[in-house]
């Protein structure tokens, strides 16, 4: 039975393999027959320059010593349909953490949680102020123009709370002249639909953009549950065999609408003015866990989200300096609702849960070059939130509502200021002092410091090495939250160390490699985690002491093999164990000298992009080790998620008309079927196919 199984699975997913193939086949044809060589030049232009290396002289000074990771325009546009947490899985070595698919993402630097990672949207921190963390599953690549990672002690040149680093996104002027339009429609697997329309204008002055993504599927993907077994019987009804039945993603349906708009006035003196406005409406709902038994009509789990970030900024440039003003806000209502079938086709509430949080945002910056020797910077920027969080759901024994929630407001003020210096070309050096103050409790200073020096100019070999110092304080969850919240929370603290080297080799056109390797170590202090209480519920305590040290490895090597033939390759590592130093809680406390839940010690990215001409073909692969799932690291079916690989391809074709530039893509994701998990009793797809269509007209 179990056999037969297999094989009508593997029998659908052909099937499903090639319709899908048919239909790109059908839908290439008429083009190829119609397109010429020659007017395929413009999409042989597009991502596939290597560029002339850049020597140490041309190091930018703002950089010295940061340990950073930027991802190029291509790597965000050949991912189009993805969320920042699919390209973050697969263009680096940080953990992505998903709940499923279309649900909660999460990411999580060098051995620390998803609260230690902050992240910003054109300046502004876009963190959860009540749980500390961004869902990266709502943020489009396609909303993206510039993303860029900053590692361990790099984050405090842009803000505090960052103990494992920081996530910086943000947009740009689209550069158009005249009008412009551009859609892209996908249609996949599991019913999934994706459309994606921008449109442009552009002159000497203004950059005006509107972009939109809708994506809607059933999302009713086919999965083995390993938390269930069948049993087959003989006739004597004895028990001869067992077997994981296949099940379907029950329940977990979404639809998502993003709309952004941008405009950008540049008075061509130096001044630009700007305006990003961000809405987004979902509407999804939570797939039953593997271990849930029952009909999906038993159980309506749904949450809604709708969101708005408004940021305004001014710049004001001059040949040696450059001043900054930002102003934004942010709305989010979110609704939470658990319904159950109580009997008779009765379904009740168990929890409705409803949030509102307003946020006013604030910043000045500035920065002062003296020749090219030396560079100050200041900034300052608040943040305020005002968060209603209850549910609405609860009744006590007497009959009346019980308060579970809170309506809290605190401010967050960061300031910081710093020193770049570079006496030489070869050799930089940088102090960074920042404070900040949360509601009115205020952190010491926070240094620091970041050296770099040319080791050798051949091969551009750079040495770099930095040391700070850092806190986070308690999420409004974590202290206020009832039941449970605990306003005695102590924020954290740590030190980072961070060393490494870089490299940089090639000739302009032929060739280029870069790499760099880099070792970190970190001690964080009373760590926030939520334990059981006797009373029932959760609440949470400082307890833990953690020591995360390890290794990052990044390489990036292009090489135009032949005519119109180039082969781009890039990859990271990671090994990241992150330990539990603390005392024992109790007699009983198994988690001191273990690795923290949730964090996979080893982890590793490859991206394989091959061109010719408009055709480019693409690989990607991820690698996770295995991660416990609590902290006393039990070696059990519960207690531990096996390791992981993810391998996805693509193929695109590109036409460039007289009237309009169009590309077709086809793409396998998780091409060989690999049955994991990154959270608990929560399954990822197997095999899914997708086809794009692209259709940018030319507008006289």
């Amino acid at each position: 039975m179990l056999v037969s199984s297999l094989a009508h699975s593997a029998g659908n997913n052909l099937e499903a393999m090639r319709r899908l193939l048919l239909i790109l086949v059908i839908l290439i044809t008429p083009y190829l027959a119609v397109a010429q060589n020659d007017d395929n030049k413009d999409w042989v232009r597009k991502g596939l320059h290597i560029p002339e290396v850049a020597v140490y002289g041309n190091r930018p000074i703002k950089e010295i010593g940061t340990q950073q990771t930027k991802f190029d325009t291509l790597a965000l546009k050949e991912n189009i349909s993805l969320s920042m947490a699919d390209v973050l899985t697969f263009n680096s070595a940080i953990f992505v953490k998903s709940y499923g698919r279309a649900t909660l993402s999460t990411v999580a630097f060098r051995g620390t949680s998803p609260s230690h990672t902050q992240v910003s949207w054109n300046g502004m921190k876009i963190n959860n102020p009540m749980l500390g963390m961004t869902d990266f599953s709502m943020i489009p690549s396609f909303f993206i123009d510039d993303a860029s990672l900053l590692h361990g002690t790099s984050s405090v040149n842009e803000t505090g709370g960052g103990l494992g680093g920081a996530v910086k996104l943000s947009t740009k002027p689209a550069q158009a002249k005249g009008f412009g339009l551009q859609y892209v429609q996908g249609v996949g697997s599991f019913k999934t639909f994706d459309e994606f329309l921008r449109l442009t204008y552009g002159n000497d002055h203004w950059q005006i953009s509107t972009r939109a993504v809708y994506s809607s599927s059933p999302n009713d993907y086919k999965f083995r549950n390993h938390d269930k077994k069948i049993n087959i019987y003989d006739e004597d009804m004895n028990i001869v065999d067992q077997y994981y039945p296949i099940e379907r993603n029950r329940s977990g349906s979404y639809k998502d609408l993003h709309i952004l708009q941008e405009a950008y006035y540049n008075t061509g003196k130096g001044d630009r003015l700007g305006l990003n406005a961000w809405y987004i409406n979902s509407n999804r709902e939570l797939a039953m866990l593997t271990v849930d038994h029952g009909d999906a009509t038993d159980f309506d789990n749904r949450q809604r989200e709708q969101t708005f970030r408004g940021v305004m900024s001014w710049d004001h440039v001059r040949s040696n300096w450059k001043l900054g003003a930002k102003a934004g806000y942010i709305y989010t209502w979110m609704a939470y609702d658990y319904k159950r079938d109580v009997g008779n086709g009765t379904m009740a509430h168990m929890t409705r849960s409803r949030s509102r949080i307003n946020t006013f945002y604030g910043q000045v910056d500035g920065e002062y070059y003296i020749g090219n020797k030396w560079l100050f910077t200041a900034n300052l920027s608040l943040h305020q939130h005002i968060v209603e969080s209850e549910d609405k759901n609860i009744v006590r024994q007497d009959g009346n509502k019980a308060i579970v929630g809170y309506r809290k407001g605190r401010p967050e003020l960061s300031g910081s200021l710093s020193a770049k210096w570079r006496p030489i070309d070869r050799f930089g050096l940088s102090l960074v002092i920042r404070e900040e103050m949360f509601g009115r409790e205020w952190t010491p200073i926070i240094p620091a410091l970041f050296v770099d020096g040319v080791l050798s100019k051949k091969g551009n070999i750079i040495a770099k090495a930095s040391v700070s110092r850092n806190f986070r304080f308690p999420t409004l969850n974590d202290l206020y939250f009832l039941p449970g919240g605990n306003p005695d929370l102590r924020k954290e603290s740590g030190w980072t160390y961070d060393t490494g080297l870089s490299f940089a080799v090639g000739k302009e056109g032929i060739y280029s490699l870069t790499g760099s390797a880099s070792w970190f170590e970190s001690f964080i202090k009373d760590w926030i985690i939520w334990l059981p209480t006797p009373k029932g519920f959760f609440s949470p305590e400082n307890i833990k002491d953690v020591h995360a040290y390890g290794i990052e490895l990044k390489g990036d090597l292009n090489v135009a093999l032949a005519k119109e033939w180039q082969l781009g390759l890039n990859g990271t590592f990671s090994w990241t164990p992150s330990i539990n130093v603390g005392e024992p809680r109790t007699p009983a406390d198994q988690s001191v000298g273990k690795q923290l839940p949730y964090i996979p010690e080893l982890s590793s990215t490859v991206t394989g992009r091959l061109t010719w001409r408009s055709w480019s073909f693409l690989y990607k692969w991820c690698y996770y080790s295995e991660r416990y799932t609590m902290s006393s690291n039990d070696n059990t079916l519960t207690g531990k998620l096996p390791p992981y690989f993810m391998s996805n391809i693509s193929l695109e074709k590109g036409f460039t008309f007289k009237w309009a530039d169009i590309s077709i893509k086809g793409a396998v994701n998780n091409l060989f079927n690999e049955e994991y998990l990154s959270v608990l009793s929560r399954p990822m797809p197997g095999i899914n196919f997708e086809i794009f269509l692209s259709i940018t007209p030319h507008f006289k």
